[in-house]
């Protein structure tokens, strides 16, 4: 079984990305934060990884890489779609989506579709070769 309390972790690492992606997390990206995590089953854990991003002032581009390395090791999955609305709602919070912002929801979207689509390829190829 995949570690589903891993990869929400990572979620928190991903909303800490967004957040800083347009240079300083604004106290509106942190209320947000708080709201959308009130009632969710791992919001304790999510909260712990933003803020530990956060005192390490990490940087977004090392987050990313971080955050979408472990996502194409993980494997496809429906949570995907949670992050990338977890990723708007932070983005909007302050002064709605800024470009750098959008470009990172742009991105992950994208390079998760990518891998995904390429993984797909393959094992079509794969199972191609059994029949012949």
């Amino acid at each position: 079984m995949k570690n589903e309390e891993k990869l929400y972790d990572v979620l928190g690492e991903l909303l800490y990305g967004v957040a800083k992606a347009d240079g300083v997390i604004q106290e509106e990206e942190k209320d947000a934060l708080k709201n959308l995590l009130h009632n969710h089953p791992y919001g304790t854990d999510i909260m712990w990884s933003f803020e530990y991003e956060e005192k390490k002032d990490s940087t977004v581009d090392d987050i990313y890489n971080k955050v979408i390395n472990y996502c194409h090791g993980y494997g496809p999955s429906p949570i995907y779609i949670e992050f990338i609305d977890n990723m708007k709602v932070i983005a909007e919070a302050a002064n709605g989506i800024q470009d750098k912002e959008s470009e990172m929801i742009q991105s992950f979207s994208k390079d998760l579709l990518e891998r995904f689509q390429k993984d797909a390829e393959k094992l079509a190829l794969f199972h191609s070769s059994l029949e012949d």
